[in-house]
């Protein structure tokens, strides 16, 4: 549950004390108050509020106008970490304020306290496990149900039929009793009589084993329907949600969802709702039959019944809870799981195959005992609550036997109303196992749509708008940070011409590829705008901008499949032809030719058999393929050989020209050809120019390209 509002909380004040503390911004004044003080801060004379992590805690400082030096910095209050993303929240509204003019709320949606109840969310989770609505959950998961009701209305009629034909079998035994065994009568007729009904209970036994195989038919057809529906949603979801929510989440969660929780869902959804429905029928039924028996032996099965179900209601938390504690664990397995898989070669040349399997069976044994303790719970605690249910069979052959020996009631009608409990206690043994069952489907209910729920951080539009670049790309008062508290760019401004190279350099962790990452609308700008002849790409749609768009990664990936197939990954209705000739740009075709199947060579996992060099310059072909008018050039030489690299150089300088290229690189030396080069320092662009103006300014390049020439003398 996300809300909005003007004030965020602070929990420790000047002297360093827990404290109930408040920050207030209406525009023009900070109010700061701890409980014991209040102060204020106008921030028509402050540069920017900072936010600066310690140990656990951390504090603002409000950096007054005209300061150059930290130092001078007045601090605004102190927090722990749980206060953080809200802190942060509420610098990033006063920043941008102080930047635009324009006032804006508070955002408190990356709050992890459920404001309901108080308790943290779940690790990943944006919602509580306590207070969602359920009843919600379970009317949106029906309505996904809904085209598949012809085949959930045929299984329901034909599973009431089956045991409709099943329950002929006491009736039948009943009269047995009564009317041939106990009347005395002898003779053929009555061998004659009894066959007939033993026949007629076999048909019935048959005809419903039948009409169970027809419908467990029908179950299957809708189930089967009603998993690929659920899979779709969440995966068609998962594609869509930015990478800013995805990176909260490990991909052995995410798989989990689409996989293990749509599968728990639709097993519940195909299974137990409809025998809910069933089993409630019957009971009804069965409970008006045995009425019709007897209504005093009626009520003594049925007194015991509510006291026993209340006691199972009472469970559904500690159960809920359990099973979450369960979900944990299983995830944290799934984590554990998937990094080993894909980190195997790291694993194997370190040696570290036992140590992995220790942390994986130290895992799965904590899973197991944890298994082991839930269903301890429902193997001794519950048989006593089943007991105490079936209490009402012992009565009933003590009072039945009695009222049939007293003639108020046939020994076939005895038979008959005991033969009828195990009906009777079919539907209450299947309710009291339900708290069981919610428990396992509310946890994956809860995962499912917290992800189907995921609010979209970023604006899609869904117009037709194609973007053309004519003219420039402009980055005016760009401002963004993965979190609220720790802007990675600041007052970004940038002009690129069309037709120009930029190269992008600085340090590691200065920015680079986040600045890339918002050229290519993975994110959106915290502030600011990035323009295209003047129009701003949130008004295109994701499809249509990234159509102009190709990039070269640093850290290649390449679909399971063939080669062939991956380079037509940019373009799928591309030409033999033009795939080819977009590898002979990349440098890729004769390496291709020399494998066995050449283009339709079969690309592994990860594509272990393959270099890096040869994944890396099938991945510029692909680039290629795409024909782009932006260019995105992420260290893209990076994993070549010097004479591959000089090859790959040439082939750029011919797929650059006419196109808007953004390239980074630590390797300056491939940078050459850029038409001018900026340097980002601390989330700023604080030199610009060509590779010999920067040299001759001395500054932060200059000491980059002397530190490379030191660290190749030292390599020779």
């Amino acid at each position: 549950m996300n809300s909005s509002s003007s004030k965020v909380k602070f929990d420790i004040d000047k002297s360093g004390n827990y404290c109930d503390g408040e920050l207030e911004f209406d525009g023009r004044i900070i109010t700061v108050t701890d409980g014991k003080a209040k102060k204020e801060f106008d921030v028509n004379e402050c540069d920017e509020l900072i936010i600066r992590g310690d140990i656990g805690c951390g504090y603002l400082e409000y950096k007054p106008k005209g300061t150059e030096n930290n130092d001078d910095n007045l601090l605004v209050c102190n927090f722990t970490m749980a206060c953080i993303n809200d802190v942060g929240e509420f610098s990033k509204v006063v920043n941008h304020y102080i930047l635009t003019g324009e006032l804006t709320e508070v955002s408190t949606e990356q709050n992890h306290v459920c404001p309901k109840c108080g308790r943290h969310y779940m690790h990943g989770m944006d919602m509580c496990i306590f207070c969602a609505d359920k009843a919600h959950f379970y009317k949106r998961v029906l309505s996904v149900a809904k085209p598949y009701k012809k085949s959930i209305i045929i299984a329901m009629i034909f599973i009431v039929l089956a045991e409709a034909a099943n329950a002929v079998v006491p009736i039948i035994n009943g009269h047995v009793l009564d009317d041939y065994l106990y009347s005395g009568n002898k003779g053929e007729s009555v061998i004659h009589g009894i066959l007939m009904l033993c026949a007629l209970m076999v048909s019935a036994k048959v005809l419903g084993q039948i009409f169970q195989v027809l419908g467990r038919r029908s179950v299957a057809v809708y189930s089967s329907g009603l998993s690929h529906s659920l899979r779709v949603m969440v995966y068609d979801k998962i594609q869509r949600i930015s990478l800013k929510n995805l990176s909260k989440k490990t991909g052995g969660d995410l798989m989990g969802r689409v996989t293990d929780d749509t599968e728990e869902v639709k097993d519940f959804i195909s299974e137990e709702v409809l025998y809910a429905l069933y089993q409630l029928s019957l009971f009804i039924v069965i409970v008006a039959i045995l009425c019709s028996i007897s209504v005093p032996l009626t009520l003594l099965v049925l007194i015991p019944i509510p006291i026993g179900l209340y006691i199972y209601y009472m469970f559904r938390v500690t159960v809920h809870i359990r099973y979450m504690k369960q979900w944990r664990c299983e995830r944290r397995g799934n984590s554990v799981l998937r990094d080993i898989v894909e980190g195997i070669r790291v694993v194997k040349l370190f040696g570290a195959e036992q140590r992995e399997i220790s942390k994986f069976d130290a895992i799965c044994n904590q899973l197991s005992k944890i298994c082991i303790s839930n269903e301890r719970l429902w193997a001794v605690t519950f048989p006593y609550v089943t007991f105490f249910i079936g209490i009402g069979e012992f009565l009933v052959i003590f009072f039945g036997g009695r009222m049939a020996l007293d003639g108020e009631i046939t020994a076939g009608q005895l038979l008959q109303f005991t033969l009828f409990l195990a009906y009777l206690y079919g539907p209450i043994d299947w309710f009291s196992k339900l708290p069981q069952k919610l428990g396992r489907v509310n946890t994956s209910l809860l995962k499912i749509f917290e992800i189907l729920d995921e609010k979209e951080d970023m604006v899609y539009e869904s117009n037709d708008i194609v973007p053309t670049m004519k003219d420039k790309i402009e980055f005016k008062d760009v401002r963004f940070g993965y979190t609220a508290y720790e802007p990675v760019l600041k007052d970004i401004n940038l002009t690129v011409n069309k037709g120009e190279m930029i190269g992008i350099v600085g340090h590691s962790g200065v920015g680079k590829s986040t600045l890339i990452n918002l050229i290519m609308r993975l994110y959106d700008v915290d502030a600011g705008t990035i323009c295209i002849d003047g129009q701003d790409i949130r008004d295109f749609s994701p499809d249509n901008y990234r159509q102009k768009l190709a990039i070269v990664f640093q850290q290649t990936f390449l679909f399971a499949g063939t080669i062939y197939d991956n380079i037509a990954y940019a373009k799928p209705n591309a030409t033999a032809e033009e795939i080819i000739n977009a590898a002979r740009i990349a440098n890729a075709h004769s390496f291709i030719m020399k494998l066995p199947d050449g283009y339709n060579t079969l690309i592994g996992e990860n594509a272990h058999n393959l270099s890096g060099g040869e994944k890396q310059r099938i991945s510029i072909a692909r680039a290629v393929l795409r024909d782009p008018e932006i260019l995105i050039l992420d260290e893209a030489t990076s994993a070549l050989d010097t004479e591959t690299e000089y090859l790959i150089q040439q082939a750029m300088s011919r797929l650059v020209k006419g196109r808007t290229t953004f390239a980074i690189a630590h390797r300056l030396s491939t940078l050459k050809d850029a038409n001018r080069l900026i340097v980002i320092e601390d989330g700023r662009v604080v030199e610009s120019g060509s590779h010999t103006e920067l040299v001759k300014q001395g500054g932060i390049y200059a000491r980059l390209v002397a530190a490379q020439h030191q660290t190749a003398r030292l390599k020779n």
